[in-house]
């Protein structure tokens, strides 16, 4: 379906649009953080003329909120893709094997996705540096169900003695994005601090997943 724009005077699809404007979004957020991004910059990016922003998402917070979602929805897509057959053998909350192949393939799948998104880790940096006052904002808008999946999940685990702390659950998940957050966005400071070092190549980020992984598996459950 079509509809009247303003991109250089032509008709333009909706649909399209709508992607062309969240991609200049995702890059002006991530450029200059919520607070200093600006309108006028992100219809410049998109090539539109900033009423259309403000006729399909409202003002800027809608526009960020849209931004997030597709992230969002991008992840429970690969959770959908990759958990399922993990989490629905009902042994899996006391088959520490089964266990550890749920841990390795979530660290796996958060550290690709962030490393293929940088983007979205520089939006979640400036999220961190301002307290999450903005998200804070668009909370409500995003769903918890998987959140207690976990927890539930993660309570069974606990009972069933393989993890080594009773620490909370999604705080324990949060800190897997978290490390893998961390180590990406270091790597430029890695780079200086250690020039003869391959630190950014497919096959270091490889090894660091690999690292960061075993990190994460050994500090959260017992000793197999």
């Amino acid at each position: 379906m079509s509809e009247p724009g303003s991109r250089r005077g032509r008709v333009h699809d909706a649909e399209g649009a709508r992607e062309a404007i969240i991609n200049a979004a995702e890059e002006v957020f991530a450029e200059h953080g919520f607070d200093g991004a600006r309108i006028d910059a992100i219809a410049k990016v998109a090539g539109y003329n900033k009423s259309l922003l403000f006729q399909y998402f409202g003002d800027k917070l809608g526009l960020y909120a849209e931004v997030l979602k597709r992230a969002d929805g991008e992840l429970t897509e690969l959770q959908a893709r990759l958990l399922p057959p993990l989490l629905e053998d009902e042994t899996i909350a006391s088959n520490a094997h089964q266990f550890k192949a749920l841990l390795e393939t979530i660290v796996t799948a958060v550290f690709d996705y962030l490393v293929e998104h940088p983007r979205l880790t520089r939006m979640m940096l400036w999220e961190q540096a301002e307290g999450w006052q903005t998200y804070a904002k668009i909370a409500s808008q995003f769903t918890t169900e998987d959140i207690e999946q976990f927890e539930m999940l993660f309570s069974k685990v606990r009972r069933a003695g393989l993890l080594r702390s009773g620490f909370v659950p999604v705080v324990q998940l949060t800190m897997v994005m978290q490390l893998c957050l961390s180590y990406i966005a270091f790597l430029p400071l890695y780079q200086m601090l250690l020039p003869a070092e391959d630190v950014s190549s497919a096959a270091a980020l490889a090894g660091a997943r690999e690292y960061i992984t075993a990190f994460v598996v050994h500090g959260m459950m017992v000793d197999l």
